[in-house]
């Protein structure tokens, strides 16, 4: 770990708050790595040599209003924390900018392992493969059984009419990013608007749910649910839709898209619906839109990231390709509509 201070993290004046706070906590001096994976929230490794703990905080220069962010993400963790979903413990919450010049939270260090390519779970065999991708399937059904109510999240998002404006959302996401022909996306979209679904009870959902948003824990069991800036309270199949579409991913040459797909003892989509659908008690055969809309997502997602490459605003390995993944994308969207 380093000694001096990582960007966007003044270790001394964490420290500071921390010994405010929480006396006793912290033993000596400290130092931190930032932890590489996260979406767009920050995330530091922090160590006084004895104890160990994760900070979170909004990005860099990010404008908009973000004490809200860090707000959600500690409280849905904390009211989680005591229910059998596997969610590192809280610790702390600050919105006092003054301290690192953002707002940011403290929780646990929770030893686990992320997988985000075939080669990295490959090397576990078969067999441990199966059993750790099953085990995405089995902690949902636990998420999706929490009643919000009970842990004090009755009012942690708006669920009536939550597919329609998801829908809306990411139909306003995709004309911010316009600026070339995407042959199929509208029709994909306007053909999601047209046949949208009846929601089940609302839940908890994670918004970002799938193999690399988890730390795996050497007895293959989901350790830690990480990255929870997207969750809120809807329905519950956009969870499951989410995590399909990604399990269903062949890898692509030269996309910097992860995907665990082809590593061998991986189990088919269907396999983990049915699991899903065991456990929870759901019906889940309106599940090919959840999945449509999620291609339909990543296919918004990937078009902006390729707009921003072309202003200039996005530089990195990969990035050059990312416009081409997009018709694919909007393909699998199509025809998993079509056929469901």
């Amino acid at each position: 770990m380093s000694k001096g201070n990582p960007p966007g993290l003044d270790l001394d004046r964490l420290r500071g708050h921390l010994e405010r706070e929480l006396p006793g906590l912290v033993r000596g001096p400290l130092s931190a790595e930032l932890i590489e994976g996260g979406r767009s929230n920050l995330t530091y490794a922090v160590t006084d040599g004895t104890g160990r703990w994760v900070v979170r905080r909004p990005p860099l220069g990010h404008v908009l209003a973000t004490a809200h962010d860090m707000r959600r993400e500690h409280r849905v963790i904390s009211a989680l924390h005591p229910t059998p979903v596997p969610v590192p413990r809280a610790l702390l919450l600050c919105e006092d900018e003054s301290v690192v010049g953002a707002p940011f939270y403290v929780m646990e260090f929770v030893t686990g392992t992320p997988y985000r390519t075939a080669g990295q779970l490959g090397a576990l065999g078969p067999e441990r493969t199966r059993r750790v991708v099953l085990g995405l399937a089995d902690t949902l059904v636990q998420l999706h059984a929490v009643d919000p109510a009970a842990v004090g999240l009755g009012d942690f998002g708006r669920p009536e009419g939550f597919l329609e404006r998801q829908l809306r959302r990411w139909g306003k996401q995709l004309d911010a990013s316009r600026s070339r022909e995407l042959p199929g996306i509208d029709e994909l979209h306007a053909a999601l608007a047209k046949a949208l679904p009846a929601s089940p009870a609302p839940t908890v959902v994670h918004g970002d749910y799938r193999l690399d948003n988890v730390l795996v824990g050497a007895d293959d069991s989901v350790g830690a649910v990480l990255d929870w800036e997207m969750s809120t309270l809807g329905d519950p199949l956009t969870d499951l839709g989410l995590l399909v579409m990604y399990s269903e991913q062949r890898p692509v040459p030269g996309s910097p898209i992860s995907t665990t797909r082809d590593a061998p003892g991986h189990p088919e989509p269907a396999e983990l619906v049915e699991r899903y659908a065991a456990g929870s008690g759901r019906d889940v055969s309106a599940l090919p839109w959840y999945t449509a809309f999620a291609y339909f997502k990543l296919a918004v997602i990937l078009e902006g990231i390729h707009y921003r490459y072309t202003l200039g605003q996005t530089v990195g390995p990969g990035f050059d390709r990312i416009g081409q993944l997009v018709p694919l994308f909007i393909d699998n969207g199509l025809t998993t509509l079509q056929e469901g």
